[in-house]
């Protein structure tokens, strides 16, 4: 009943024991996994991965990094790709002002001609936010429309902040972070947010929770981000593992 919201399956890491690692994942738990696109060729390598299991839906788009190589006409395939019944979301996508792979114009641009497409489509967007939540925020509010809905990945920062995005209509997504000791904003946050707006999430390969932190995460280990925040909110963890599936179930269109 568990579902990892946010994994990037079709990356390298997984090149040696992506079907094992896919197994793994659903004889532990999990549902369904979300394998998300973060530049032409990942979309399409998602794509891929989604129709080859039945478990396993997609995302489209350029994430912030790669702004600079999201030319119209890859834009235009992937609004093509978008039709897919695979594809759930576009995403990820968003401002990143912490690396600047990409030039904070470009990106500015590419994120918001993304969720242009995004609304046109009537699809939810997944939004990576880091060192720019106050920009990411002003874009939100300047596209909002009545199908203006997604979420807020790898969520890591406070209560206050998720609860701006959630009062757009947006969820929020955590990783293994909330496993981190040190991590007590995001702890708070998961602790105290309301359980409707809420998704889990690995990020694998990258931030592995607790106790496999600093190697390679996979979405099996999403079990143990959701057995921290059922801890965190001393709720059941069949109950949270239920209420987190339906909410991703909802925002995604999954069907059941």
């Amino acid at each position: 009943m568990l579902i990892d919201s946010h994994a990037h399956l079709d990356m390298r890491d997984y090149d040696q024991d992506r079907e094992e690692v896919i197994e793994r994942a659903l004889q532990g738990g999990l549902s369904r996994i979300i394998t998300i696109g973060i530049d032409f060729n990942s979309s399409v390598a998602a794509l891929k991965l989604a129709k080859k299991h039945a478990q396993i839906f997609s995302t489209i788009g350029f994430h912030p990094h790669d702004a600079k190589h999201a030319t119209p006409r890859k834009l235009q395939e992937l609004v093509r790709l978008s039709a897919e019944p695979k594809v759930v979301a576009w995403g990820e996508i968003g401002l990143d002002f912490f690396h600047r792979h990409s030039e904070p114009r470009i990106q500015m641009e590419i994120f918001e001609r993304q969720l242009d497409l995004a609304l046109d489509g009537d699809k939810p967007v997944i939004i990576h936010s880091r060192d720019a939540h106050e920009e990411v925020l002003a874009v939100l509010k300047k596209h909002k429309k009545p199908n203006l809905r997604g979420v807020i990945h790898c969520f890591s920062g406070d209560y206050d902040l998720a609860m701006r995005f959630i009062a757009l209509g947006f969820y929020i997504s955590f990783p293994g972070v909330v496993t981190f000791p040190k991590a007590t904003q995001a702890r708070d946050a998961a602790a105290r947010l309301p359980l409707e707006k809420l998704l889990v999430e690995t990020d694998a390969p990258f931030l592995a929770p607790i106790p496999f932190r600093g190697k390679r995460n996979e979405p099996l280990y999403v079990t143990h981000t959701a057995q921290k925040i059922a801890e965190l909110r001393q709720m059941p963890y069949e109950a949270f593992c239920l209420q987190t599936a339906e909410n991703t179930k909802k925002l995604f269109k999954l069907p059941n």
